[in-house]
């Protein structure tokens, strides 16, 4: 049996990069942390982890993978992480009904905000560490 244990996102300024995902996500940092790569887990043992990895990387458009992070309220996540940093993808391909906001990190490293009033894994229960 597999499961995901970490999302890893390639990063040039860690400390930046840090303060937005920490923020963005309510994550906490998994101590101790190296000078190149952090390990963050969220607070509550929802959902997977997602680690930084100081390294040089290419950006390809569209991007090969992305994060799709589900909103209670759409709106205000998308206007919350405005506010920390994220900026707003201008696409002109949205479909009339669309679900989702393409936004990018501080680095652009591009990511969606799915509105999910209805999902119903709001109601599942934490896993324990």
């Amino acid at each position: 049996m597999l499961v995901v244990g970490s999302i890893v996102i390639r990063v040039r300024d860690l400390e930046r990069q840090l303060a937005f995902w920490t923020a963005a996500l309510d994550y906490v940092v998994r101590e101790p942390h190296d000078e190149d790569f952090v390990l963050l887990r969220s607070r509550d043992g929802r959902g997977p982890n997602v680690s930084l990895d100081l390294a040089r990387s290419s950006r390809s458009l569209p991007p090969r993978i992305h994060l799709d992070l589900y909103a209670q309220d759409q709106a205000a996540e998308v206007q919350r992480l405005l506010g920390l940093g994220a900026s707003a993808v201008e696409w002109d391909r949205y479909p009339p009904d669309a679900d989702y906001v393409i936004l990018e990190d501080p680095e652009r490293n591009r990511f969606c905000v799915i509105d999910a009033r209805t999902w119903p894994g709001w109601e599942r229960p934490v896993i324990p560490d």
